[in-house]
């Protein structure tokens, strides 16, 4: 079938990306599914850090790439060999498809599943198999086993759960990757308890949601950390007991002074050593700091090496938030629908396919929380 799809073609284009267009449309075909794959029609995508990390080229991958990776569609096809999927099925995404069989996935962490982050890195489908086809001489890459940005695509169901087909669409999108990644870091890698202090270093998609998932795990007092005072006052409506402006204040004296001496758990997700350092240091004795954030890869931080034995310090990094899709994504989503995770509040713009670019420059800006292309618009 032919598709309109979002094709980054080149990494590293200067902002702003409205005139340097990194990402065009393109008519491409997309075969049916392979055995153990759906074709699905993309009905939400939201745009992430992630996808800007490759726009920019801090996260190389393989090019021309048919972008985007947190999603919810309808199923179209059904490939050979794949139960439990029927056409009609509404799914959300995850953008590590987990094998099953490998030692993390054996192990219940199927974030870090090695088949599914070899075929990532590769571009690929989990079979390893490519889907897209356009011009005879180029090779459409995959984009971590997604590809969102197009009216349809090809995943493994792996990389597929279904969902209430009730949810709205551009609701149901953020769980498969800001909800999944933000409140997982708070539940399932930081295992935040009741009446546990938490501060969240940055508060995008992923952080606000990070925020989310420490207010309904009971902690207090929960303190939001930002640059951006508009970020802040949502987060005051969204739990946030505290609430620190960075580019006023000495954050981890700040912290410190909130809680006496620091927090049992700090929340990284910016992407930035300096800030994880700062984290650290606000973190208290016996506590952890969690890192959601992907820096650049060449980037490194330093911490006191002997902290970590006397004063019992961890550090933890937390991808894809620890979860496992098939049992985090309904958990979730039923914790939204009780009104304990108002995800909603997170969608800040609707979009169209064609307006992705200018999006992107929001997106670095740091404008907005998370943006969603709605394909029915």
């Amino acid at each position: 079938m032919k598709v309109t799809a979002a094709v980054l073609g080149e990494m590293g284009l200067p902002a702003p990306y409205a005139r340097s267009l990194p990402l065009k449309l393109q008519t491409l075909e997309l075969d049916e599914p392979g055995i153990g794959e759906l074709r699905v029609k993309l009905l939400a995508a939201g745009l992430c850090h992630s996808d800007l990390s490759v726009i920019k080229g801090s996260r190389p991958r393989p090019m021309p790439m048919v972008l985007g990776h947190e999603a919810a569609g309808e199923v179209l096809d059904v490939g050979p060999e794949t139960p439990g999927f029927e056409r009609g099925d509404r799914v959300v995404f995850s953008f590590v498809p987990s094998c099953g069989h490998c030692t993390p996935c054996a192990s219940g962490r199927p974030a870090l599943c090695e088949p599914g982050a070899a075929a990532n890195t590769a571009g690929t489908l989990l079979s390893g198999q490519r889907r897209w086809h356009g011009d005879a001489a180029i090779t459409y890459q995959h984009h971590l086993g997604v590809s969102a940005f197009a009216e349809a695509t090809v995943v493994s169901a792996r990389s597929a759960v279904k969902i209430d087909p009730t949810l709205p669409p551009e609701i149901a999108a953020l769980f498969g990757c800001a909800v999944m990644t933000g409140v997982g870091a708070a539940v399932n890698t930081a295992r935040v308890a009741p009446g546990e202090s938490v501060a969240v270093f940055g508060l995008g998609g992923v952080g606000l949601a990070a925020l989310l998932g420490a207010v309904a795990s009971g902690a207090n007092p929960v303190i939001a950390v930002d640059v951006m005072p508009s970020k802040l006052e949502l987060a005051r409506e969204l739990g946030a007991t505290h609430t620190v402006l960075a580019t006023e204040s000495d954050v981890v004296a700040e912290i410190k002074g909130i809680t006496a001496g620091g927090v049992h758990h700090a929340l990284e997700t910016v992407g930035s050593e300096r800030v994880l350092e700062q984290a650290y240091a606000a973190t208290r004795r016996g506590g952890t700091t969690v890192t959601a954030g992907l820096p650049h890869p060449d980037r490194r931080f330093s911490v006191p090496a002997l902290s970590l034995v006397a004063e019992e310090r961890t550090v933890k990094g937390s991808y894809m938030g620890s979860s496992v899709p098939s049992r985090d994504i309904p958990r979730f989503v039923a914790l939204y629908r009780a009104g304990r995770l108002p995800v909603d509040r997170l969608l800040t713009h609707r979009l169209r396919l064609d307006e992705i670019n200018a999006a992107f420059d929001r997106l670095e800006r740091g404008e907005g929380v998370r943006q969603v292309v709605v394909f029915d618009r």
